[in-house]
């Protein structure tokens, strides 16, 4: 495998699974070009005059697609740790001796450690989407036969748009669903909400195959999914375990140290001005972040103010917001927990949103850059402000990068993290996987204080004489470090073996993840 150094002076490989690729060249330097990627062209003559596009089982929609060896099959996650219809869907190719699947999903979660039958046998050759828990220690250790492929939200869409992956067939589970193909995730059994990370691959894939455990007579409103875009559709007993479509109650840290994270974040976004009449911000459902919305909806309450929109991934503490009158909208990309998928239901201004309006880097503008505030955590975090997400610092791949690295382009991009975890420091010299560069974070807040990116001279200035702890990023590392006993180990990993890469927002590779030596 030949490598080349980007221009993080990080070492990729020059073809990844066969593919030539393009180094990271800089933020905001590689300019695309070319036309957006079309499907083939279909006409109405092909599909039932009276719109019944139902076929009889998973395995004859996907003999009809023409599923065969080497093809790119799709998958969403709106379901969460409660999909097993992607298992099932495995189970099909397995069974009709179909090999060397490139997985497309938008992310993985733990129920989906049983395909590593699948990646030991041949049937799925690589993954190109999340590779968490078992599928990451199966993918770090070097036994999955490609490489994998992380990349953020945005960019998955970004790269189906421009032709760098085809999808020869979507599968796409649906609460909601009618014989011509329009589907929604709000109503049915199995409602988890919007099905946004689904729209690229309906609109795309060659063949679209639609899932549903709640057939419901033409039309099925609101579709989120139009049948337009959609060849087959397949009615199943359950798409999966309702209960674990939230995967685990998102709740609010009880920590002490975080709390003081979460207040110290809001306390900041007061003094530099964030918090105003009409201001965005976005937070994940992590616990430290849940509870930066309970800080900023006490300043908000204090002020009289409300928030112009609020991005989700969306909780019930977001819907309290709404609720109460606090924010305009909330823009969701994802739902959390069950209170946001009933809001979404029943609530007008809580729209779903997709990868393509929020977060796509190659289309003409989107939400991202538009939001005052994001709020988003790591794994690690460097001395040069440059983040990690996807990998810990044993080197094992741990998470997907989800919508973090778009979020980055925010006016003001917060990171929260202690200052240590399980007395392994979090400030490092240099990250093990570089997923964020520096130039775009602009403040790391741990519990030992906050430290501003030198380069946000404005931040700076704003909060000269503030009561907050303001200090270098380095002045916190030396402490933890002198707390821990000194510079942490580093992966014991094979530099001539790699197992994943990190893509950037616009395609281009920016680090690189190795084979760990066990």
């Amino acid at each position: 495998m030949k490598m080349i150094k980007n221009a993080l002076n990080r070492f990729i490989p020059e073809r990844i699974n066969g593919q030539k690729q393009i180094p990271f060249k800089g933020v905001d330097k590689f300019k695309s070009s070319g036309k957006i990627t079309n499907p083939q062209i279909r006409t109405c003559a092909e599909y039932p005059a009276d719109g019944n596009k139902i076929v009889k089982n998973l395995k004859d929609a996907l003999k009809k697609a023409g599923l065969k060896d080497g093809m790119t099959i799709s998958t969403h996650h709106h379901l969460r740790n409660g999909d097993q219809l992607t298992n099932i869907l495995f189970d099909t190719i397995h069974s009709m001796g179909v090999k060397n699947i490139r997985w497309f999903p938008s992310a993985s979660f733990p129920c989906h450690s049983y395909l590593i039958r699948y990646l030991r046998d041949g049937t799925i050759h690589h993954i190109e989407g999340s590779m968490n828990g078992p599928l990451g220690k199966f993918t770090s250790e070097g036994k999955m036969k490609g490489v994998g492929v992380l990349r953020s939200h945005g960019g998955r869409y970004q790269s189906i748009q421009d032709g760098e992956v085809q999808i020869d067939i979507a599968v796409i589970a649906a609460p909601t669903a009618d014989p011509f193909g329009n589907a929604n995730g709000v109503n049915g059994k199995s409602a988890c909400g919007g099905l946004g990370f689904a729209l690229a691959d309906s609109e795309y894939a060659d063949k679209v195959i639609v899932v549903t455990d709640n057939l419901v007579p033409f039309p099925c409103v609101p579709w989120q999914i139009q049948g337009n875009n959609v060849d087959y559709v397949v009615q199943a007993d359950s798409l999966g375990d309702p209960s674990k479509i939230v995967s685990g109650t998102t709740e609010m840290t009880k920590s002490p140290d975080r709390l003081l994270i979460a207040e110290y974040i809001a306390k900041f976004m007061d003094e530099v001005g964030i918090v105003r009449e009409g201001f965005s911000y976005q937070a994940g459902a992590g616990g430290t972040n849940l509870a930066v919305i309970l800080y900023l909806k006490e300043i908000m309450k204090a002020k009289g103010i409300k928030a112009r929109f609020i991005r989700g991934g969306s909780t019930k503490y977001l819907v309290e917001l709404l609720q109460e009158g606090l924010t305009d909208y909330i823009l969701d990309g994802q739902t959390f927990d069950l209170d946001a998928v009933r809001s979404m239901h029943d609530n007008i201004n809580h729209v779903m949103t997709t990868p393509f309006t929020s977060y796509n880097y190659h289309g003409k503008g989107n939400f991202a850059s538009m939001v005052d505030a994001a709020i988003l955590g790591a794994t690690e975090v460097d001395i040069n402000f440059n983040a990690n997400v996807v990998s810990h610092s044993d080197g094992y791949l741990l998470h997907g990068i989800g919508g973090w690295q778009n979020c980055l382009y925010s006016k003001c991009t917060i990171i929260a993290v202690p200052s240590f975890r399980d007395r392994i420091p979090v400030i490092l010299d240099e990250v093990t996987t570089l997923c964020g560069p520096g130039e775009l974070i602009d403040v790391i807040v741990t519990e030992r204080g906050i430290a501003i990116n030198p380069k946000r001279k404005d931040l700076l200035n704003t909060v000269k004489n503030s009561s907050l702890p303001i200090r270098s990023i380095k002045e916190i590392q030396k402490e933890v470090y002198e707390i821990c006993g000194g510079v942490p180990a580093k992966p014991n990993v094979n530099k001539k073996k790699v197992v994943a890469v990190v893509k950037w927002v616009d395609g281009t590779v920016m680090d690189s993840i190795y084979q760990v030596v066990t």
